[in-house]
């Protein structure tokens, strides 16, 4: 384990989650790269009941705000991520394409949450790849500002109201930062 880095799993909190790909190649610079990350992370979610409450897709990175997963481990959710991704963008080639570690900051309070919501989403404003956080396809800002679907299911107010309109139930998701 990297020196200091104290992972809290099982904490029933959400996770703040950053990986990178291998030396901060943008190996994810190009749209249909970025689709990928995001299909595969609905499948992710699918897999292992993840709860994803917002994400962007970088040129050279990912950030996520996910709850732990009702199947498996966050890292066995992660790991299957990141493999199929990158046996998706190349394939064939056993170069790495992520690095093998990931930053996980526990997120404990909806302050927090709400904070790291917008670190997200402003992400690619303050990179200088889009004016404003909706010009960024790959991400969740969309869906919390208009209530749009997109590829991945964000758990927002907007979802819990669709849920429960179908009956589904009511599930409690975070409201909008």
């Amino acid at each position: 384990m990297t020196k200091g880095l104290k992972r809290y799993q099982q904490s029933g909190s959400f996770h703040f989650v950053t990986f990178s790909c291998y030396r901060r190649r943008p190996l994810l610079a190009s749209p249909e790269a970025r689709s990928v990350v995001e299909q595969t992370l609905e499948h992710v979610r699918r897999c292992y009941s993840l709860i994803v409450c917002g994400y962007v897709v970088m040129p050279e990175h990912v950030h996520l705000l996910v709850s732990e997963p009702e199947r498996g481990t966050l890292r066995a959710a992660l790991q299957l991520l990141k493999q199929t991704t990158a046996r998706k963008l190349r394939p064939g080639t056993t170069a790495p394409f992520w690095y093998a570690r990931y930053y996980d900051f526990n997120v404990w309070t909806d302050r927090k949450r709400i904070e790291k919501l917008r670190y997200i989403h402003r992400n690619p404003v303050k990179r200088g790849l889009v004016a404003n956080p909706e010009d960024w396809a790959w991400s969740s800002f969309v869906h919390y500002s208009t209530g749009v679907e997109g590829t991945v299911e964000i758990a927002s107010q907007w979802t819990a109201d669709r849920q429960e309109r179908k009956g589904i139930g009511t599930p409690t998701f975070p409201k909008h930062p």
